[in-house]
């Protein structure tokens, strides 16, 4: 019977192209999202994959949520947690709200999804957990840091919980991607992309949502069963740990 994975924030943008990854490698894919229902119907009605609404930053809702998707398709075996928002300002001028955002969004959603299926994973011997950082959560970045506090919280995160978890066959690791070619990206002017951003990635281009999404679908796979408290950077070179 095919593998049950979960994908946060899966029906839009690099989420998607996870989800879409995920079914054709052979599992069975939910996605959640959080309020965009047309988006969210409209990838459902495309792709066939299941779709589920709820707040991953509310613990009792990813509660909920999940018990729903495992009497629909089985145990959760691979989880992604890739669900994220930006809400970007200097931080001098940062307000508390856009702070908690990002942080209950990014950071404590990957609490919520984890801690909710850990016991199972860990109880049936095998897990895959995977969390979408971003090379700002390495690095840095003027104007976002909320989101590379967030970013580079998972990474902390994601190195514990494998050291806590590889003698249960639970393997836990970061996809940390670059500038890839998302409709926010995209929506860059494009000058600010060619003397701002481009210049910076020395392969000369965006990334594609399908290149992160294959680097997921590797470390969900079984061959992928050795590496676990690693991030795999796939930002064109931007950023090299």
């Amino acid at each position: 019977m095919a593998r049950v994975a979960i994908v946060t924030g899966g029906t839009r943008g690099i989420g998607a192209a996870i989800s879409v990854g995920l079914k054709d490698a052979g599992y069975n894919v939910a996605a959640t999202y959080g309020g965009n229902d047309e988006a969210a119907n409209a990838f459902k009605e495309k792709t066939g994959i299941a779709v589920y609404k709820w707040d991953v930053g509310n613990f009792e809702a990813c509660q909920a949520g999940i018990a729903q998707v495992e009497t629909d398709l089985g145990p959760t075996e691979i989880l992604v947690n890739n669900a994220g928002i930006t809400r970007d300002a200097m931080f001098h001028r940062m307000k508390p709200e856009a702070w908690g955002a990002v942080i209950t969004t990014n950071l404590d959603s990957v609490f919520n999804m984890t801690r909710n299926v850990i016991e199972g994973m860990r109880e049936r011997g095998f897990g895959r957990i995977i969390a979408i950082s971003s090379v700002n959560g390495q690095k840095g970045q003027m104007g976002q840091s909320n989101y590379a506090a967030a970013k580079a919280g998972l990474i902390g995160f994601c190195k514990s919980l494998a050291q806590e978890n590889a003698f249960k066959g639970i393997t836990v690791n970061v996809v940390s991607p670059g500038y890839i070619a998302t409709e926010m990206v995209k929506a860059v002017p494009e000058e600010v992309l060619k003397t701002k951003i481009l210049p910076l990635i020395p392969v000369g281009r965006l990334g594609e949502p399908e290149e992160v999404a294959r680097c997921v679908t590797f470390l969900a796979s079984d061959d992928a069963g050795y590496i676990t408290g690693s991030t795999l950077s796939a930002n064109g070179g931007q950023y090299m740990a």
